[in-house]
């Protein structure tokens, strides 16, 4: 068995301990954050030497705002990002690491799969990890006012991992948005999760496949990932149905789908006794997935529905599923139409969390709404006739 390595973690702030808020000077910010490090418990010359060379990397706040990426729908999306060349690596890494998925799915219970398809996706399998200033990216971030809850915690847990000489400021380097690694773990998963399972004393997220893909799975497994259950499976739907009780929103036994003429593709239900949930990325002419309760847990990796939902589908391939039948969905909206769609919807009262042009969860759910009311298929699939008809 292993476990995470020990820490003394001193990142919690007591109820009473001021947050330093965002934006305003940098120097300024750095200083307020370094105050706070030491009021938070750490020696002031740890923070001293932590904070002595950040600097404001504008290189990330431009990443921050090109994710176009992800306003491609799921058929573009997952054909982009799954090829036959990363299936077949992704396979071949599975033999070759056999016995350590094999440990893994003992301790945590999670299957090769799910994380052959983040080790992919995330870092190419390993071979690019990203090559932005971790510490950098983190402070830069957590500065900027759009997202700073999400990457203050972040801060001081690099801070954390630094006292214990398990991160470099001046060297550590990852992904613009401060995920370290193979698998790609922010600092606060990594104080939480972080696994040596190599047994060197260190836990290596960027030079130990071991250490990273046991690290990946303990996080899984702290944040709700059900052993011995299924995550995604593809279906085919009857020709009528209530559109409207799709999406995540909606749960129910796989065998009640079932009984409305919902059909596994492969032939049989993975688990009718399963709540589920019917996923249409692309509308009712397009693929059809069940989504069991581990599938809501990927989106502690990545928030983006369209990634979440191919990383899932992805690794149900790496464990033998079929190519999904793509259908014949109707063409859907471009960026620019999308972030219209949007302003509509927010005109209309509902939160989706941004005119952004990404279909998101919150547009989803808007977009079915709105359909119900005009009389469309509630599918959740925005098109041409729907931005007209708003």
């Amino acid at each position: 068995m292993f476990r995470a390595i020990a820490c003394t973690v001193t990142i919690a702030a007591g109820p009473a301990l001021a947050q330093t808020p965002c934006g305003g000077p940098f120097g300024g910010f750095v200083e307020a954050l370094s105050a706070e490090a030491v009021e938070r418990g750490q020696k002031p010359d740890t923070v001293d030497a932590f904070f002595d060379g950040i600097r404001q990397d504008q290189s990330v706040l431009d990443a921050d705002r090109r994710q176009g990426i992800f306003q491609a729908p799921f058929i573009d999306f997952s054909r982009r990002l799954i090829s036959s060349d990363r299936l077949e690596r992704g396979r071949s890494l599975g033999r070759d690491y056999a016995t350590t998925f094999e440990a893994i799915e003992a301790e945590y219970g999670v299957p090769r799969g799910i994380l052959l398809a983040f080790w992919a996706f995330e870092t190419d399998y390993g071979s690019f990890q990203g090559d932005y200033n971790t510490a950098n990216a983190l402070v830069t971030l957590a500065h900027d006012c759009r997202r700073p809850e999400l990457f203050r915690p972040q801060v001081f847990a690099a801070l954390e991992l630094f006292a214990q000489d398990a991160f470099d400021p001046d060297t550590t380097t990852g992904a613009w948005a401060g995920e370290i690694g193979m698998v790609q773990m922010l600092p606060e998963d990594i104080l939480t999760n972080g696994i040596d399972a190599d047994g060197d004393g260190r836990v290596s997220l960027k030079t130990s496949p071991r250490d990273a893909l046991f690290s990946g799975a303990a996080m899984l497994a702290d944040l709700g990932w059900r052993a011995g259950e299924p995550w995604l499976e593809e279906v085919e739907m009857p020709t009528e149905f209530d559109w409207y009780e799709t999406g995540l929103e909606t749960r129910k036994p796989a065998s009640d789908w079932a009984a409305l003429g919902v059909t596994a593709r492969d032939g049989e239900i993975d688990a009718p006794d399963l709540p589920a949930s019917i996923l249409l990325p692309q509308g009712k002419d397009g693929p059809a997935f069940l989504a069991y309760p581990n599938f809501p847990v990927l989106f502690e990796w990545n928030q983006s529905f369209t990634y979440v939902l191919t990383a899932a589908y992805f690794a149900t391939r790496l464990e033998g599923a079929q190519i999904y039948d793509a259908g014949n969905p109707e063409p859907g909206l471009n960026g620019a139409q999308m972030v219209r769609l949007q302003e509509a919807l927010q005109a209309r009262g509902y939160d989706v969390g941004g005119a952004d042009g990404i279909l998101g969860s919150g547009t989803r759910a808007a977009v079915r709404d709105v359909q119900r009311e005009l009389g469309l298929p509630a599918d959740a699939w925005p098109t041409s006739e729907l931005l007209e008809r708003l």
